[in-house]
């Protein structure tokens, strides 16, 4: 109503800030002259809806109720707006002295984790970004750390608990005050609070009333737990000296991603075996002269990632996938080098090796390798990948077939070197030699080009000179 007013005072030449004024007392002649001289000078901003035509006024209201209209041309529409206030979800969270922990953001296709252990107890002092726990995931293990300094009043979150980015899991103390170190003994003596015994006659009473609704009740609440207990391989029964550990989040994925691998790869392993006496007479005769130069040992990786880079690039399709009725090519040659850790199965991704010598590839291994028994290993740096090397002979294995990486069409297989004798220009004479396995997707890869790629690793390795030569 009152914008009808102002709209038509307005348009019948009326002076802005009489209309203005006289609209206001209007509405609340009462408390608006008292409320309007208690507060110091605002700018009050006036869009009535369905102005476009009419410029904007801005009134500045200083004690006394002075009204004065000033132009402005800065908006194009009308409106009565509340102020707007932008914020985002912090880190942590401060109210005064607790600083409340939480759980940090853990990649774009991690949408939760396990709470594996806190590495502080209550009561201990740490330093800003200080580890205190670790969450598991799918993938890699994230630290929580502290956003101040200070000390831990409190955990609010347990191990083993599912959580996800944002979940309060501790308060820190800034200073530290009323808070005391809690063994963790003690933690265990305080979780079950002991019950109340007095209580009234009457109360006992009720309550054998109120438990017989209940008992009708629990029948309805232990139907779905046999859903539950269902699971995809049977629960075997407890038996003596046996332990039931539940399994890890990376174990469980490694298991998921294996299984379907199996289900979907028309999976297929050839053999081949290779001399490895040029290659290690190469490392032997280079590699003080190597850690000299590049700072890092000359192993016998880099040479099978050449291997394979000269093999992916003369077999194009072993570098491929099927997605759908489509084949993907792919123009790069990023290869996946499998690790074994003590939580299980990763595989970080050397980029772009096509583009690297020896000395970078060494390099890129070591990084990576450390990284993933240190269990820092980022998301980003096992994503991906075209092709996957995986080497079974540091722990002896003499024979295996290995299975595909999914998303990947081919996996190769290096194993364990044992001297063996072998027939060499009409002689017999021990030689150091590798088994290697070729596991390839048939529905994409032809037997010809998997023995062909096979064949080109068996002959660079044996020998290296053909990189030279590009032969």
């Amino acid at each position: 109503m009152m914008l009808g007013v102002l709209r038509r005072s307005v348009a019948s030449g009326g002076s802005s800030s009489s209309i203005l004024r006289q609209s206001l007392l209007s509405i609340r002649p009462a408390a608006s002259t008292p409320r309007v001289s208690s507060l110091p000078e605002k700018e009050i901003l006036l869009h009535p809806r369905g102005f476009g035509h009419v410029r904007n006024f801005s009134h500045f209201i200083s004690p006394g109720c002075s009204v004065s209209s000033v132009p402005r041309r800065d908006f194009a529409s009308f409106e009565l707006m509340a102020p707007k206030q932008m914020w985002s979800r912090p880190f942590s969270s401060d109210s005064g002295d607790a600083v409340d922990v939480v759980v940090p953001f853990m990649g774009e296709s991690i949408t939760d984790g396990t709470l594996a252990k806190f590495l502080k107890n209550p009561g201990d002092r740490v330093e800003v970004d200080e580890p205190i726990a670790q969450i598991e995931t799918d993938k890699v293990t994230i630290d929580v750390a502290s956003p101040e300094a200070g000390v831990i009043k409190e955990f609010v979150a347990k191990e083993g608990e599912t959580v996800e980015p944002g979940t309060k899991v501790a308060v820190v103390s800034k200073s530290g005050e009323g808070v005391a170190h809690v063994a963790p003994s003690e933690k265990i003596t305080e979780k079950p609070p002991p019950k109340k015994e007095s209580a009234p006659q009457g109360k006992k009473e009720e309550k054998p009333k109120v438990e017989t609704a209940p008992e009708t009740e629990k029948p309805k609440a232990s139907a779905p737990a046999p859903p539950k207990l269902s699971a995809r391989e049977p629960q075997l029964p407890p038996k003596e000296r046996e332990r039931r550990v539940p399994m890890t989040r990376l174990r469980k994925r490694v298991a998921t991603r294996l299984k379907d691998s199996q289900n979907t790869f028309a999976m297929l392993t050839t053999f081949n075996e290779v001399d490895m006496t040029n290659l290690m007479k190469l490392r032997s005769d280079y590699k003080d002269a190597f850690v000299e130069k590049h700072g890092v040992k000359l192993g016998l990786m880099s040479g099978f990632v050449k291997a394979a880079v000269s093999g992916l690039q003369n077999q194009p399709i072993i570098n491929a996938v099927i997605d759908g009725d489509d084949i993907i090519y792919r123009d790069y040659v990023d290869i996946s080098i499998a690790v074994g850790t003590p939580k299980g199965l990763v595989v970080p991704v050397i980029r772009n090796a096509d583009k690297m010598n020896f000395a970078e590839i060494e390099k890129e291994i070591n990084t990576l390798a450390k990284k993933a028994n240190d269990g820092t290993i980022s998301i980003d740096e096992m994503a991906g990948g075209s092709f996957t090397i995986s080497n079974g002979g540091v722990y002896g294995s003499l024979l295996s077939t290995p299975i595909i990486n999914p998303p990947q069409s081919a996996i190769l297989g290096m194993h364990s070197i044992v001297t063996r004798p072998m027939v060499v220009g009409g002689n017999i004479v021990p030689r150091p030699m590798m088994y290697i396995a070729l596991t390839y997707d048939h529905r994409l890869i032809d037997g010809r080009e998997a023995v062909f790629f096979l064949r080109r690793i068996k002959d660079v390795v044996e020998d290296p000179r053909r990189l030279l030569l590009d032969i």
